[in-house]
């Protein structure tokens, strides 16, 4: 059975289940997108990072970033994981399509914020070494002015050590581990891309359809190509 069957994160909110979402669409569309190509079960989908991306909670994985390990004071919003139930092409539109309804919510919750709080000319970080200084001082005060200079041309040494941070991005978890030997540029950068990740299940989820389902189901898995070359 397709559909959104629920979510985590905020029980004040009820996500549409799976008759809701069908009303209002063409029977034909449905017919197609039902039962097409799911993801559950398939051997290269929950091996490890492959699992974290919006097209598996379309199989019931609620696993989202923003929420497993807030970033960004995301801890202090109300939203909702959209899941579904067979991970097929129709739960994988479902979930996207709820995904943007909880992101308005999110935006709408971030102006109600910004209303709230006292300084509303200043909205950046109170971190002067990472953090250009504002463009009024630069033109005016000669200090900020050099140190917008060391910034912007990589003068800035970076400490000894590496760091991984995540974030949840339109296909699932978007990482950037990075390694210092304390110069102005990096010993390693790598890039965790989900599309090159999890693209590497759709050999298995395509097996023993048709070409015209393998067309749908790539639409649906959303992938970047720019991620698979990096």
């Amino acid at each position: 059975m397709s559909g959104v069957a629920g979510a985590h994160r905020s029980p004040r909110t009820k996500l549409p289940d799976s008759e809701q979402h069908q009303k209002g669409q063409p029977p034909v569309w449905r017919a197609a997108l039902f039962g097409l190509c799911p993801e559950c079960g398939a051997p290269t989908l929950f091996d490890g990072p492959t699992k974290f991306a919006p097209r598996c909670r379309a199989c019931g994985l609620d696993y989202d970033v923003r929420v497993a390990d807030p970033y960004s004071s995301y801890e202090d919003f109300d939203f909702a994981i959209p899941v579904g139930q067979s991970g097929d092409v129709f739960d994988r539109f479902t979930v996207r399509q709820e995904e943007m309804r909880q992101s308005i919510a999110i935006i709408r919750q971030a102006l109600d914020k910004l209303d709230k709080i006292p300084d509303k000319a200043t909205y950046r970080a109170d971190v002067p070494d990472w953090v250009l200084p504002p463009k009024e001082e630069v033109y005016n005060d000669m200090e900020a002015l050099i140190w917008h200079f060391k910034m912007v041309m990589g003068e800035v040494e970076v400490p000894v050590g590496e760091v991984y941070h995540c974030v949840e991005g339109g296909n699932g978890e978007l990482g950037f581990y990075i390694v210092s030997d304390g110069g102005r540029t990096p010993f390693r950068v790598h890039l965790r891309r989900p599309c090159f990740i999890y693209y590497q299940a759709y050999p298995e989820i395509i097996k023993g359809g048709m070409l015209s389902d393998a067309i749908l189901t790539m639409s649906s898995m959303n992938v970047i190509a720019g991620e698979l070359d990096a």
